[in-house]
């Protein structure tokens, strides 16, 4: 790949890699900034794992953990502690995960999906020893019924979301040729 055509894919990454992290600032304003809706719809996660997965996973690692963070100190939501600070840490495994996995995926729906659950999973898991391990720090207490209930139970909108709409997505932006996750 020549210096030129290798700056032009930079510049791709970071302008998508911008537009996903505008997106994830954006995006929880259509919940009424009411954090039960948005912990059920998770959208903050749409543009964190599209981006994992069209810019690759160093993209999707930074606007993963740049989003919640930056959205609670603009906006005051998510709470940086403990909400925020663990979504930082669940976000940017989910944006790493689905980008590196995707790359060694064939590019087909099964790949994208072993890629976006995969990535699903590890990203609740995080967020779930993050959340443990700040409620130790807080003195409080975080039992595997919260760790359930905040991971799986009430994302399950979100959940479902996800799995509809990224694949639908990413398949189409690779058809089309957008999708910046090459070598």
């Amino acid at each position: 790949m020549s210096n030129a055509s290798s700056n032009s894919l930079q510049v791709r990454r970071m302008t998508y890699s911008a537009l996903c992290l505008a997106l994830a600032l954006v995006l929880p304003f259509l919940t009424g900034q009411i954090p039960q809706i948005g912990s059920a719809l998770c959208p903050m996660h749409l543009p964190v794992l599209l981006c994992g997965f069209l810019c690759g996973w160093p993209w999707g690692l930074a606007v993963g953990f740049i989003a919640p963070l930056l959205r609670s100190v603009i906006f005051g939501m998510p709470p940086m502690i403990p909400t925020a600070l663990a979504m930082a840490f669940e976000l940017a495994t989910y944006g790493a995960l689905a980008g590196f996995l995707y790359r060694k995926f064939p590019k087909t729906i099964p790949g994208i999906y072993a890629s976006l659950l995969i990535a699903m999973i590890c990203g609740r898991l995080v967020w779930g020893v993050v959340r443990l391990i700040l409620a130790g720090v807080q003195g409080n207490g975080f039992t595997f019924a919260m760790f359930l209930s905040g991971a799986i139970t009430t994302a399950i909108p979100g959940i479902i979301a996800q799995l509809v709409l990224i694949p639908a997505i990413v398949y189409a932006m690779e058809k089309a040729g957008l999708n910046l996750n090459k070598a």
